[in-house]
């Protein structure tokens, strides 16, 4: 009896958690806070897919019950015999007819949707001066960062995708070296990126992301691709059309910087002779580079796209790459530069801005 009521007690402990953490979710993180048109739509499927089925359990259980409950042999009796039904055409019709306009009622939206989704046909659509009409960015994931590309715009950036609010942002997506998935939960989405074919599809974002927590949407890969697969996030940030175009222009801006030597200072100088053959610190070019473009890197969100953004944590991973970041391919600098040399670098890379 005892052993009954801490079943009971238990089951009744885990009905209530649930409870509350279906109240639990993220704002930038939460697939059922849709911040954009597609994460919308999706989330319609994700509904109407969970009330057919909520359906069908919920009438399955009314007849196990009922069962029960009617035909129970304390009631009935042991010798009692229910009514035979086998070979009934009524009941053969009902239990065909019903989930097959089950299977239609899902099916229909769902292909609907998966064609409306896919609709990527304007992103080629070019004005009079043969210009594209719509923001194209090519993606490229690789162990395990991800590099983005606005090959309209002549700008690379890494890590913190940036795109303007109210408008379709089209994307290809490809992988460097195996193969990943670019997900934006809160926005929609989720598609793998292949070495060999570049998938495309659009997404859409209706809020500007400086009001959330971290003033950013959050991006995974949801493809496990390595030992660091878990850290494998970038961050989104959605401006308005007019922020948007100020940061590209400060963006292009970076190609206009050339380096004085003579009035570089300690960080400057052991980042050229350190990491410029992996890193570029101005934002104009193509993708492609080994190592993440880090033009805007005191803007960013995260170190490395899972520390806290502070130079301590940038020494802490130029320190030992591999130790925060297993499988990675940056060489660590641990044992090569001092600590007074590595807190000259982090304090350089943290004042590459173009937003300040």
């Amino acid at each position: 009896m005892m052993k009954g009521l801490k079943k009971w007690r238990l089951f009744s402990l885990l009905a209530a958690l649930t409870v509350f953490l279906a109240g639990c979710g993220q704002e930038e993180l939460s697939t059922l806070l849709p911040a954009g048109q597609v994460g919308k739509d999706q989330f319609k499927l994700l509904m109407l897919s969970s009330g057919i089925m909520l359906l069908v359990i919920l009438v399955v259980v009314i007849i196990y019950v009922v069962a029960i409950v009617r035909f129970r042999r304390s009631k009935l009796g042991e010798d009692f015999v229910p009514e035979q039904v086998e070979g009934s055409h009524t009941l053969e019709l009902v239990w065909t007819v019903i989930p097959v306009l089950l299977v239609l009622l899902l099916a229909v939206p769902t292909v609907y949707y998966t064609y409306k989704l896919g609709d990527v046909s304007a992103m080629h659509e070019v004005n009079e001066d043969g210009q594209s009409e719509s923001l194209v960015v090519d993606v490229t994931a690789k162990l395990y960062w991800w590099e983005f590309e606005y090959p309209t715009l002549g700008i690379v950036t890494a890590q913190e995708l940036v795109v303007p609010t109210g408008e379709k942002v089209y994307f290809n997506l490809l992988a460097a070296d195996v193969k990943h998935s670019f997900w934006i939960p809160a926005i929609g989405g989720k598609l793998d990126t292949n070495v060999e074919n570049v998938n495309k599809f659009y997404l859409t974002f209706d809020k500007e992301s400086q009001d959330l927590k971290d003033g950013v949407f959050y991006g995974k890969c949801a493809e496990l691709c390595g030992p660091s697969h878990a850290l494998m996030d970038f961050k989104v940030k959605t401006l308005a059309p007019a922020e948007f175009d100020k940061w590209v222009t400060a963006m292009q801006a970076t190609g206009e910087e050339s380096t004085d030597v003579a009035a570089a200072g300690q960080g400057e100088v052991l980042f050229q002779q350190s990491c410029i053959a992996c890193h570029a610190v101005s934002a104009v070019g193509e993708s492609g580079a080994i190592g993440p473009n880090l033009a805007s890197f005191g803007d960013r969100n995260r170190v490395a796209g899972f520390m806290d953004h502070t130079q301590e944590k940038v020494v802490e991973w130029l320190s030992d790459t591999q130790k925060q970041k297993p499988g990675n391919l940056m060489p660590s600098f641990g044992e090569k530069l001092s600590d007074e040399e590595l807190n000259a670098i982090a304090e350089y890379l943290m004042g590459l801005s173009v937003e300040k």
